[in-house]
């Protein structure tokens, strides 16, 4: 639903709202949201407490399409190749309740779609990691509709997508939480445990408390909440994010409760209403009609990354959770109540949070107001009186983080939304036949159905009242819970002044509304045997391009250090992977084509790896390492795309996320000369994807550190309150090696890239040795080592795995300590054999 002005040229956008429960879907009804956006008990990016069911998804449907609004479905997660066909069953169910669109991250999924529900719109999910003209252009070609762009996006970047691929609608996040990482890049939750942001179960690792530390000298550098972003709030964006040509603004939040919906859906459509007026209407929110948004949730607020990137207060720093208003602070103590002074009343019934002036983590209480007093007010302050839960000392800050008036007035805007919908019943047109003496027969229609039922009592003339029209439709119209309604009623075929009995009309409906109705069930049965098929023969045929692969073992090194290049050609690696844009700075073009040369002299080829995030104003940085000419490595799907049809040899990284053998058919469409499966798959799921093709044209990331996150904020520049990418002299120069460690004692190493961005890696490397004669049996001949931290033993590791692989091409069984022997304890089996 498009509002419009005639004062005003902008194109208004469509609010998206969030639903996690038929509730919240009423309260975004009630509140303004031209869509709604929702789950449905599984296979959706949100694995707990944002259910509906498929009832609740019916009702839901019904109530929006009643109030103008739509309904676009979460189906959002990577699919596991046992997991594709009920995942398809299940999205059949969900369009049979009256879903308007489908939001997918999965590649392989997008197709099978397209195949099976044909005219099913198609949203690329903000998972899917666009951030360029290049990946937009690989959904459109794909059959997406639209597209939900990364968070990171600025204002130039969505012009430059607007530009570049004008007929795919764009979608960006205005309001809500934001993950600190690029969706669909943080691996970070699965690694850690069997939690798998891309599955829906995020463990949340980046609202944890982490030291930042120089891991040369141990020196601290920062401390707190310092990958934890603080919630987005682009209200003073919105004139600017419509001109760049956005068609939707998403408000984050499905876990949320219908009170949060209610408000910040009625926050932005007001602001999007004085957006649709125009001047002078049309100016950005004050502070007051802002402050509902920070009262009914808020971690502190940013307004992203549309203006720019974003430093130091882009994180939360001192506490990871909702804080709510803050008030103004306890100023003493009388008897047995507590005296503050606040910019705002406190009410009866509010919950107030109470922080240790150095910050909430030098201390934090909390409470619901049962009684309060008014004192009075004095330099534009209210001053009041608590009979506090506990004792609070002067000085601290009073935090309001639930305000009951506004709960209140937030059920009451949706209290008038029905909780049920009306269901779309099937039109009936009744035809009525006969004449005195003959039995009446009734042709009922509903669409291309006929039924003719005929009744066993004949017609007599009326002595009173005959059956005009008005009488027949009285009775034939009695349809009540039946999923009929009647339309037309032709009794041009009825003699006039004739009577039967009522109880023979309600009989003859009856009969007809039983066949059309077993007609119905009938026809529903066969169109999902017909579904099930087409399923059943979406999946089975894999669009298979051929692969002839050298099935002589191939090790692959990747490193960052042009000298750790030449140490794994000497101990064994066929291909080096170079990732010149690991960290700064960057070697001279001319020492990169002498190790090209080098290593071919020895047999071995050089493979430039690209950076899987190179927005807009990056792709400069980039083009003079490309006209290098060597074969290269991306996990940037559009470099795969691009960079395959200019005819490169280009191989998939692990970022693409190829969970199944549909993603796999779809990146080998796209030109691919190999793929990285993901690293949350295990070995028996990697040989499922693979087996279409034999296993070849795949590799394995057998050992190493994954990217945990990759992530546009810098700790390290935080740390020091620096303007990101000003600053080269602290990882260059001053700490070129810094790592943050967990609540738990893991250590995550932090490199700071090309583009001054941070990549955390894991805490430990993975190593899949144990499971290399497994790997081997299911066809897998192509291994890749990853060695991206300071001191990784790539010698030693690189001819174990050499020796491991040799072994096995001879028959032999590898020696199962070789690399352990290197690592020790310092290692993690990954998802080989535990599955997210």
């Amino acid at each position: 639903m498009q509002r419009l002005s005639l004062n005003s040229p902008l194109r208004v956008p469509e609010l998206l709202a969030p639903a996690g429960s038929l509730d919240a879907v009423r309260a975004a009804l009630g509140n303004g949201a031209d869509a709604i956006y929702l789950g449905v008990d599984k296979f959706n990016a949100r694995d707990e407490g944002a259910q509906l069911t498929l009832e609740t998804l019916e009702q839901s449907c019904l109530l929006a399409h009643a109030y103008g609004a739509r309904i676009y479905l979460t189906f959002n997660i990577l699919f596991k190749p046992a997991e594709l066909h009920d995942a398809l069953q299940h999205l059949g169910r969900c369009i049979d309740r009256g879903i308007d669109a489908a939001i997918v991250q999965d590649l392989g999924a997008v197709r099978l779609i397209d195949k099976v529900f044909p005219g099913l719109e198609i949203h690329g999910s903000t998972q899917m990691t666009v951030h360029d003209e290049r990946g937009a252009r690989v959904l459109r070609d794909l059959g997406c509709d639209r597209v939900v762009l990364a968070r990171e996006n600025t204002l130039d970047d969505i012009r430059a997508i607007r530009g570049a691929v004008p007929e795919l609608v764009l979608e960006s996040f205005v309001h809500g939480a934001l993950c600190i990482a690029y969706s669909g890049q943080c691996y970070m939750s699965g690694m850690i445990s069997e939690r798998s942001a891309n599955r829906g179960s995020c463990a949340q690792s980046c609202r944890k408390d982490y030291v930042l530390a120089d891991a040369t000298s141990a020196e601290e550098l920062d401390r707190g909440y310092l990958i934890s972003a603080r919630d987005l709030g682009a209200w003073e964006h919105l004139a600017d994010i419509a001109e760049a040509g956005i068609h939707t603004l998403k408000i984050e939040g499905r876990k949320k409760k219908p009170e949060y919906v209610a408000t910040v859906t009625h926050g932005y459509r007001e602001f999007l209403d004085r957006l649709a007026a125009g001047p002078p209407d049309s100016r950005p929110p004050t502070p007051a009609e802002v402050q509902p948004l920070v009262q009914i949730f808020s971690r502190g607020f940013t307004g992203g990354m549309y203006g720019g990137r974003a430093g130091r207060d882009y994180v939360t720093r001192t506490q990871p959770d909702n804080r709510g208003a803050v008030l103004g602070e306890v100023i003493g103590r009388e008897k047995d109540e507590l005296i503050v002074s606040v910019s705002q009343p406190i009410q009866r019934g509010d919950g107030l949070g109470f922080e240790h002036p150095d910050g909430p983590v030098k201390g934090n209480r909390g409470f619901g107001v049962r009684s309060i007093r008014t004192i009075g007010r004095q330099h534009g302050k209210v001053r009041q009186a608590i009979q506090p839960a506990e004792d609070i000392p002067a000085g601290w800050i009073v935090v309001r983080s639930a305000e009951a008036a506004l709960l209140a007035r937030a059920r009451e805007s949706y209290a008038a939304v029905p909780a049920t919908g009306t269901p779309e019943r099937i039109r009936m047109d009744d035809r009525a036949l006969g004449a005195a003496g003959e039995p009446l027969t009734l042709i009922c229609r509903a669409g291309a159905d006929e039924v003719t039922v005929t009744s066993t009592t004949a017609l007599a003339p009326a002595t009173q009242h005959g059956l005009d029209e008005e009488r027949l439709r009285a009775q034939l119209g009695r349809l009540g819970e039946t999923s009929f309604t009647l339309g037309d009623l032709d009794i041009s075929g009825l003699a006039p002044d004739l009577f039967v009995p009522i109880s023979v009309l309600n009989d003859l409906r009856r009969q007809a509304v039983q066949i059309l109705s077993g007609h119905l069930e009938r026809d529903t049965r066969v169109r999902l045997d017909e579904r099930d098929r087409a399923i059943d023969d979406a999946i089975a045929s894999v669009a298979k391009t051929d692969r002839h692969d050298d099935l002589a073992p191939r090790l692959i090194a990747e490193v960052w250090r042009l000298e750790d290049a030449l140490l794994a050609a000497d101990a064994g690696a066929g291909e080096i992977s170079l990732d010149l844009f690991l960290r700064h700075p960057m070697p001279p073009v001319a020492r990169v084509e002498q190790l090209v040369t080098e290593l071919s002299e020895r047999g071995v080829t050089l493979r430039l790896r690209t950076p899987t995030i190179v927005r807009p104003e990056d792709r400069k940085h980039v083009e003079k390492w490309l006209a290098l000419g060597t074969p290269l490595v991306s996990g940037h799907l559009g470099m795969v795309a691009e960079l395959a049809a200019e005819g490169r040899d280009v191989v998939a990284d692990y970022a693409v996320n190829v969970f199944n053998q549909h993603s796999a058919a779809e990146v080998f469409r796209l030109g691919a000369r190999r793929i990285v499966l993901s690293v949350e798959l295990t070995g028996d799921e990697m040989a499922q994807v693979a087996a279409p093709w034999e296993a070849q044209g795949f590799e394995v990331f057998a050992y190493g550190r994954p990217e945990g996150m990759t992530i546009e904020h810098c700790v390290l520049s935080a740390a020091f309150d620096r303007e990101v990418a000003t600053c080269r002299d602290l990882c260059v120069q001053k700490h070129p090696n810094v790592e943050l460690t967990d609540p738990a004692g893991y250590v995550f190493p932090v490199a700071t890239d090309y583009a001054c961005r941070n990549r955390l890696l894991h805490s430990r490397p993975v190593d899949g040795s144990a499971y290399l004669p497994e790997l081997w049996r299911a066809g897998f001949r192509t291994y890749r080592l990853v060695f991206n931290v300071p001191g990784d033993p790539v010698a030693r590791v690189t001819a174990a795995y050499r020796a491991s692989l040799d072994a096995l091409a001879e028959g032999r069984a590898p020696d199962p300590g070789a690399v352990r022997a290197v690592t020790g304890r310092e290692y993690t089996r990954g998802h080989f054999a535990r599955a997210v």
